[in-house]
């Protein structure tokens, strides 16, 4: 079975190419393509996506964030924008963005970060992932959380977009164990996803050094 997209984007050319290089390989069907973001709480529920990719640069984008998640609270949501900022980005993670990419980035990547997405991991433009993890400081109660060395070294993967899988492969330790470290991570953090301690750890800034 093909898991179901949406694309929300203003510029035709990129969401045929988009559809195009995500429908190549039979895995992933296309149900919608859109050039703004009306009626996009109606669309969501007839169309009933696993993945939305959206360009939040488009009037109401970001606002659409939460929109998707009160039509459809399990649909994972990529952000494709030609806009980095960071308190956009900040706002994207707190009303539910489950990965960043920038429209600087390959088509034929936007695919694999579609993958990384379904299978779990966060995915991010490299400038992206830099901005994260540069805006984090040392705040007067950091310890406070008791993260470990090495569930730093998994939360860090986590921000560059990795997959349990690929985190396991990256520190080379066992898939299971990859996923304690990560339970642990999001027990500490008193979240419940990936997405979750993301957003908490660019809201509270909580030094990753």
């Amino acid at each position: 079975m093909s898991y179901r997209i949406v694309i929300f984007e203003k510029e035709e050319k990129l969401r045929d190419s988009l559809k195009a290089v995500l429908e190549s390989e039979g895995e992933y069907l296309v149900s919608g393509t859109y050039e703004d973001v009306v009626a996009i709480e109606e669309i969501i529920k007839n169309k009933v996506p696993d993945v939305v990719i959206l360009d939040t640069a488009m009037p109401g984008g970001i606002n659409a964030i939460s929109s998707i998640k009160e039509a459809r609270p399990e649909a994972l949501i990529l952000v494709f924008t030609g806009i980095l900022d960071e308190e956009k980005l900040f706002k994207c993670f707190c009303r539910g963005a489950n990965g960043f990419l920038l429209k600087n980035t390959r088509v034929f990547e936007v695919y694999e970060g579609v993958k990384e997405l379904i299978s779990g991991g966060a995915p991010m433009s490299p400038a992206v992932a830099k901005l994260v993890l540069e805006s984090f400081r040392k705040p007067s109660n950091d310890e406070a959380y008791n993260l470990t060395d090495r569930e730093i070294q998994v939360l860090k993967l986590l921000i560059k977009g990795y997959s349990v899988k690929r985190i396991a492969s990256e520190l080379n330790m066992a898939f299971e164990t990859s996923r304690s470290h990560l339970r642990n991570i999001y027990q500490k953090l008193n979240v419940h996803c990936g997405k979750e301690a993301i957003a908490k750890v660019f809201t509270e800034k909580i030094n990753l050094k």
